[in-house]
């Protein structure tokens, strides 16, 4: 068995072999050609019109067999087995294409189709062309299960070798297809807000820094648009979306990746109420456009996605899985009960936040249908709008399916003075330790005071949805280039 420094120096010799018969190993110029899998289905009038066909593709497979070389042409559309021989090819032809062509080599050929003794459609090639000329080896057999984080770093490979891979990203840009057609027949408008901000706001995490030469400045990436997109709100759009990156510095984990893709929109003149039935409107039209059905499996259990989904209050849940009760218990008595439920949370949390980490360990898990967990606790949300008529809750909901948070919605705080007291108390938290704690955005609070309509405001995690309609167990499995840690040299 040769070496991978041998397998390439074999390569690069006939590399040399090829541009000394004055044939370019990369030429510019591509001839015309078909989808593979076009031609595929329309195999039987083809070959009946002795039709030539002409293809292009990768070589996937190669046997010889009496004189006879069957390879396997693969495109992004499917594969196909093309016969070569001294017949069709002139001796010349035919042994140039052994001596110097490989596994992996990507080719134009033509010729027409038939049928091999055992049935399978075939092309006989009549003539080729090297498109480009594979210098390293593809590997024998791809790393699968045994080397996960591989498949990551060479996602290429991952798409070469498994269709399924595929599939899953097919799926997704189905999916932001259909967000933005859902959306855009409702009337919102696409827009786009800073990446790099000044200040970074609207939800709770650590941000990625860095430093901006021209103005001499530590600028931060986003770890949401949210309060651009309310500062629109202001001046006068209604309906605004915007599906993009965002970046918070953490874990990574089967949930968590540190830049996603985020949808979130905002409609003014309603409430989280409101928001809840276009919520409901807007996964039913996505999973029925990317699924054909209204039901789905997720890792071996069944989802229906059907109107309206349940609703359960959100204390009424953490008191019914965990026996907490929010109301009756300071920061202490929830740490303790954290420490009973082997939860890990840290030095600087505010009681608010580690009944959330408890919540996300505990109760998320239990809520296989798509799920609203309705009315989260005053202080949780410190852009959310208390409810009118109990302002010890907020008009929020998070949307839980198989047991993933998919949406967190409310209705948005339009008051500047309360905004204003709700930033100075997270300020505090910050500088008490909590990095996750959100900054004082003096720019929005006045925005916010000249008048911002009552407005419900949505954010979905892209890739966590798409984890769910394709069955993929983490968010690494539907993000072409997820982070993975580099490779010790």
């Amino acid at each position: 068995c040769m070496s991978l420094e041998d397998l390439i120096k074999n390569r690069l010799e006939k590399l040399k072999k090829i541009k000394n018969s004055g044939i370019l190993p990369y030429p510019q110029k591509v001839p015309t050609k078909g989808e593979i899998k076009e031609i595929l289905k329309n195999f039987a009038k083809l070959e009946k019109a002795k039709k030539e066909v002409k293809i292009a593709g990768r070589i996937l497979a190669w046997r010889e067999h009496g004189g006879i070389t069957f390879l396997d042409l693969q495109d992004f559309s499917g594969k196909i087995q093309i016969v070569l021989s001294k017949e069709s090819l002139g001796e010349k032809g035919y042994s140039f294409f052994l001596e110097n062509l490989d596994l992996g080599d990507i080719i134009w050929v033509k010729g027409t189709l038939f049928k091999t003794k055992r049935g399978e459609k075939s092309l006989k090639v009549r003539d080729f062309k090297l498109l480009a000329k594979a210098i390293r080896p593809l590997p024998s057999k791809w790393y699968g299960l045994k080397d996960v984080e591989e498949r990551y770093r060479k996602r290429y490979l991952d798409l070469i070798f498994n269709p399924e891979v595929k599939e899953k990203f097919i799926k997704r840009a189905q999916i932001l297809k259909a967000i933005r057609e859902f959306l855009d027949q409702r009337g919102f408008i696409e827009v786009e807000t800073p990446v790099l901000q000044l200040i970074y706001g609207g939800a709770e995490a650590k941000p990625f820094k860095t430093y901006l030469e021209a103005f001499d400045l530590e600028v931060y990436l986003r770890i949401a648009p949210e309060l651009f997109l309310k500062r629109l709100i202001v001046g006068g759009f209604e309906r605004v979306y915007e599906i993009g990156r965002v970046f918070r510095n953490e874990g990574v984990d089967r949930s968590h990746n540190p830049d996603f893709t985020m949808l979130e929109f905002y409609l003014a003149y309603a409430d989280y109420k409101d928001m809840m039935k276009l919520t409901e409107d807007l996964i039913l039209y996505i999973v029925k456009k990317v699924n054909k059905k209204l039901e789905i499996e997720y890792e071996g259990k069944k989802i229906k996605f059907k109107k309206p989904f349940q609703r359960v209050e959100y204390l009424d849940l953490l008191k019914s899985e965990t026996g907490i009760d929010y109301f009756d218990l300071n920061l202490k008595g929830i740490l303790e009960k954290a420490k009973k439920l082997k939860i890990k949370v840290e030095k600087t949390s505010s009681k608010e936040k580690v009944v959330d980490t408890i919540f996300k360990k505990v109760c998320l898990p239990k809520l296989e249908q798509p799920t609203f967990v309705i009315h989260h606790p005053k202080g949780m949300i410190p852009l959310a709008k208390p409810l009118d008529e109990n302002p010890n809750f907020l008009g929020s909901f998070q949307l839980v399916i198989a047991g993933w948070e998919v949406v967190k919605a409310y209705s948005e705080l339009n008051d500047p003075l309360l905004q204003a007291q709700v930033f100075k108390e997270q300020e505090e938290k910050f500088k008490g330790g909590d990095f996750e704690a959100q900054r004082y955005d003096k720019d929005f609070v006045e925005a916010l005071e000249y008048g911002m309509p009552p407005t419900a405001g949505f954010g979905m995690g892209i890739d966590r949805i798409t984890a769910i309609l394709t069955n993929s167990h983490s968010l690494r499995e539907v993000i072409l280039f997820p982070t993975v840690k580099p490779k010790e040299e």
